[in-house]
């Protein structure tokens, strides 16, 4: 029976990040995947010469895990304007940040999206997550929809942009998620620039095995980790289809709906989130901006040229669209009607390449916010994952790295 220092379970950017810090301690780590290949959520597939996410998302540089431990040149960002184009009831209007794109400024003041009193007011909202984000995770929380209630926040812009676009960032558009989380976002937002790494988001986790597997670790795939118990000083993994292994610890960093099969926590509630990716022959925009429905008219939170970002996403002369929505029962036919609506254009030549279903896209986040849950579970036992710390890319490498202290503090390495 092998026997390791640590086993981790699950190739996601916790276990990658938990994985890799314990290698750099020295320990003799290998990190056990039931799928075919690492990320977790974060895959990327080739489909008919194209390269399709498992869901729209993206990676926002100014998360200060990416800058700690992630070679963002090394991923050859293509990086989304900042700001968005708005469908509205008699045109398309454009708001980008001023700061970031200071010759749209005429368009942005133009949109007729903006009115003093309830920029006051979200003003008011924002400035504090931004300059005091540790203020804002100390302090009372509420809803989303119970804080913008409460300052009386509830105009165009609220309603026809920041509803949509916070709705497909947090999967929820009742406004039941974590007022104190939105704004910790929202600081992402305005200090960074977010985009796709140039040959899709399974760049990324790729990125953390390579660098697990230069400190002799080892990441095994297609190994389905089925039961964890304590055996004598040491925990035993079984794995199906395989000869069980024996570890010092273990480290279970599956997704939310699948840890506590494994080990005794809580199975959190999860958002899902809809994105259906076309391909078509010529590009609706040469705008490069995330595009919002503000007149609500579909199942649609936002669509965009992914290919006009990130040119690689494409064959040459073809051009990838996503639209994504909550996930639910949303049609063909119902979606290609809201993207005619929406690009002002006809959809009926664009091919569907495939429509992602991701069911537990993040956890939820509701208030109070919870920014970090306890590292061992059980004897020699830690779970890792943004479930246990906040539900973004910044949450999971942030959770991988302190169970990863956890483990080292209790094996004195």
């Amino acid at each position: 029976m092998d026997r390791h220092d640590v086993i981790v379970v699950g190739a996601g950017l916790a276990g990658l990040r938990a994985a890799l810090r314990l290698a750099l301690a020295g320990l003799d780590v290998v990190v056990l995947e039931a799928s075919d290949g690492v990320g977790g959520r974060q895959r990327t597939d080739a489909v008919d010469g194209f390269l399709l996410d498992r869901g729209f998302q993206v990676l926002n540089p100014a998360y200060p895990a990416v800058q700690r431990w992630v070679d963002v040149d090394a991923l050859e960002m293509r990086s989304f304007p900042v700001g968005v184009r708005v469908r509205r009831e008699h045109g398309l209007a454009e708001l980008a940040h001023p700061l970031r794109h200071p010759s749209r400024l005429p368009a942005t003041l133009a949109s007729g999206l903006l009115d003093p009193r309830e920029l006051v007011a979200l003003a008011r909202w924002a400035v504090p997550g931004i300059v005091r984000p540790r203020a804002v995770v100390g302090g009372t929380d509420a809803t989303l929809a119970e804080a913008w209630r409460r300052i009386g926040v509830d105009g165009r812009l609220t309603r026809e942009v920041l509803e949509p676009f916070l709705a497909g960032v947090v999967a929820d558009d009742a406004g039941a998620t974590s007022d104190a989380f939105v704004r910790l976002l929202v600081r992402m937002f305005a200090l960074g620039r977010p985009g796709l790494p140039a040959r899709g988001i399974q760049a990324l986790p790729e990125q953390l095995a390579a660098r697990i597997a230069d400190q002799d670790g080892r990441v095994v795939l297609d190994r389905r980790v089925e039961r964890i118990a304590q055996e004598g000083a040491g925990v035993r993994v079984d794995v199906a289809g395989g000869a069980p292994a024996l570890a010092d610890a273990v480290v279970v960093a599956v997704g939310p709906e699948s840890a506590g099969a494994l080990v005794e926590v809580a199975t959190p509630v999860t958002r899902g989130l809809q994105t259906w990716w076309f391909d078509a022959p010529s590009s609706p925009t040469r705008s490069r901006m995330l595009h919002l429905d503000g007149t609500r008219s579909g199942p649609i939170l936002h669509t965009s040229v992914v290919s006009g970002t990130a040119p690689a996403y494409a064959p040459r002369g073809r051009h990838l669209v996503e639209a994504t929505c909550l996930l639910g029962d949303a049609t063909e036919a119902v979606v290609r009607a809201q993207l005619a609506h929406v690009w002002g254009t006809s959809v009926d030549a664009w091919r569907l390449l495939r429509r992602d279903d991701v069911r537990h896209a993040l956890p939820a986040q509701e208030p109070p916010l919870r920014t970090r849950a306890t590292a061992r579970v059980g004897e020699r036992t830690y779970v890792a994952g943004d479930h246990r710390d906040t539900a973004s890319i910044q949450g999971a490498l942030v959770s991988g790295d302190r169970v990863a202290g956890a483990v080292i503090a209790d094996l004195g390495a």
